[in-house]
C-alpha cells in the first residue's frame, strides 16, 4: 500500500490535531452570533411536517413519526452481468450547527439536487453546559469534554437542523459525546467495550432527553425513534474501532464509519458489521495519497495551523476539490468501490474546504444528472442495497482492486452472480 500522507491522519489523535490545538473532529461551542438555525435560503424549517399520527416516545424529545420520508424505492440485487451503481456518501462528523449557517448550507444542497447525506450528532450538542455533570466519560472526569458544549441557542439551532435533515430522508449517525483523542489513559483508543456501550447509551439518551434537560417547550420532538434510527457511527480521530465492533454488533449497528487508512475498494464486515473506512485518494502534486476527509487534507497543506496566510488559499481550495474529483473519477471509471466523504461543519482556512466539498459535489451531482447511474445517498441507504445483493455478487465485487477494470467487462466480470439470495454471509475473508 503507498504512503497515504505524509503528515499525519487524523487517526492519529495526538499527531497534528494536537499540534493545531484542535479536535480533530465537530464543532465548538461558542458565543452566539444568531439564535435561528443558520443562514441559507432553506434556513433550518423543515419542509416536511410529521405525521399527525406522531406517537411521543419518553419525554416528547422523540416521537415515532412514521416511514422516513423521501428514501429511495426498495433495493434489489443486481442481475447477472449487470453495471454496479457509483455510490458516494457525504458525511459529517459532530453535525452541530453554531451559527456559521454550515448545516443548512449543506441540507439546501443536497435538496437541489436529490441527495442524501449522513450527519454523526455527537450526543452533548444536545446538552446544556449547565447539566455536563450527568455526562460520565469512560476514563475522565463528570462532565469532561475535549469539544465545547454548544449555547442554548445554538442548542435550538441544532434541533431545528436535525429534525430537517432526517424530514428530508438524511440519516442520524452518532459521533458520541466528549471526542477524547491522543494516546491518554482516557482517549477512546483505550476504552472497553463495556465504555462504549456507556458511552453510547448517554449519546442516546441526551438525543432522548434533550426536552427534560433543556428546558426547552416551544420546539417540536425529533420526528424518529433513536433507538431504530441509529445503525452506525463514526469514532472520535478514527480511534477505537476494535473494542467498538464487538458492541456495536450486540447493538445491532449495521456499519461503522471509523477505520482509518482504507482504500477505494468494495468494503468487508469485521465482526459481522460492515467497515466503511475513510479511503486514501489522489493528491494532486504529490505522490503519496490522502484521506478522503477535509482535515486530512488541511493537515496536508498548512500542517499546524487553520489560519494560513490567505495567499494559499485558491491553490489549496483548487487541490482540495480536485483530490475529491480524482478520488470520484478514479471509482466510477474502474472498480465502482462506493466512494467515502468525511466533513466537518468548519471554517478552516477560510472555509476553503467547504467550498471544495461543495464544488466536488456538484461535480458529482452533474454526472448523476447527465444520466450516470451515481447515487448520492446515506451510509444506511448503501447499506440497505448492499445487504439485498447476492453473496457471489459482493465476493466478486470485493475481489478488484484500486483502480482495477473488471476483466472483460461488467457484463462478462458480473455474469455468472446468479445463485444466491442476499448478503447474508460475513465475507470479511474476500478480499
Amino acid at each position: 500500500m503507498r504512503d497515504i500522507s505524509r503528515r499525519g491522519l487524523i487517526g492519529l489523535g495526538a499527531g497534528t490535531a494536537a499540534a493545531m490545538g484542535l479536535a480533530a473532529c465537530g464543532s465548538q461551542g461558542g458565543k452566539d452570533t444568531q439564535s435561528g438555525g443558520g443562514s441559507g435560503k432553506g434556513g433550518s424549517g423543515a419542509s416536511e411536517s410529521p405525521t399527525a399520527t406522531a406517537r411521543p416516545i419518553g419525554d416528547g424529545s422523540t416521537a415515532y413519526t412514521g416511514k422516513q420520508p423521501h428514501q429511495p424505492g426498495k433495493p434489489v440485487p443486481l442481475e447477472p452481468g449487470q453495471t454496479p451503481p457509483q455510490f458516494v456518501i457525504f458525511s459529517w462528523d459532530g453535525a452541530g450547527e453554531v451559527g456559521n449557517g454550515l448545516f443548512p448550507r449543506f441540507l439546501d444542497l443536497a435538496k437541489a439536487h436529490g441527495a442524501h447525506m449522513t450527519f454523526f450528532l455527537s450526543g452533548l450538542y444536545l446538552l446544556p453546559e449547565s447539566k455536563k455533570r450527568k455526562y460520565l466519560p469512560p476514563n475522565n472526569r463528570p462532565g469532561a469534554s475535549d469539544i465545547g458544549y454548544l449555547t442554548d441557542a445554538h442548542i435550538r439551532s441544532t434541533l431545528e437542523n436535525v429534525r430537517r435533515a432526517w424530514l428530508e430522508g438524511h440519516e442520524i449517525g452518532t459521533h458520541f459525546n466528549g471526542h477524547f483523542c491522543g494516546e491518554s489513559h482516557g482517549s477512546v483508543k483505550w476504552w472497553t467495550p463495556k465504555q462504549w456501550h456507556s458511552e453510547i447509551q448517554q449519546a442516546k439518551a441526551f438525543v432522548k432527553e434533550w426536552k427534560t434537560n433543556t428546558g426547552f417547550s416551544d420546539l417540536p420532538p425529533l420526528p424518529f425513534d433513536y433507538d431504530k434510527e441509529l445503525v452506525g457511527a463514526r469514532t472520535p480521530c478514527l480511534l477505537g474501532q476494535d473494542n467498538l465492533l464487538p458492541t456495536a454488533r450486540e447493538l445491532g449497528w449495521r456499519y461503522d464509519a471509523s477505520s482509518p487508512g482504507g482504500r477505494q475498494m468494495w468494503p468487508v464486515k469485521r465482526h459481522g458489521v460492515w467497515d466503511y473506512p475513510l479511503q486514501a485518494i489522489p493528491f494532486p502534486g504529490h505522490t503519496f495519497e490522502v484521506l478522503s476527509m477535509d482535515y486530512n487534507i488541511l493537515a496536508n497543506q498548512s500542517i499546524a495551523t487553520t489560519k494560513a496566510p490567505p495567499s494559499n488559499y485558491p491553490g489549496w481550495r483548487n487541490q482540495a476539490t480536485q483530490a475529491y474529483i480524482a478520488g470520484f473519477e478514479r471509482a466510477y471509471r474502474t472498480n465502482r468501490a462506493p466512494f467515502f466523504i468525511g466533513n466537518h461543519f468548519e471554517h478552516w482556512n477560510g472555509g476553503i474546504y467547504m467550498d471544495a466539498v461543495e464544488a466536488a459535489f456538484k461535480h458529482i451531482a452533474r454526472e448523476k444528472e447527465k444520466g450516470a447511474d451515481v447515487r448520492l445517498v446515506s451510509f444506511r441507504q448503501f447499506t440497505d442495497w448492499l445487504d439485498v445483493q447476492r453473496p457471489e455478487t459482493v465476493r466478486k465485487l470485493q475481489s478488484l482492486g484500486v483502480g482495477q477494470q473488471p476483466t472483460g467487462g461488467w457484463k462478462a466480470f458480473l455474469s455468472d452472480t446468479a445463485g444466491g439470495k442476499g448478503a447474508s454471509s460475513d465475507p470479511s475473508k474476500a478480499a
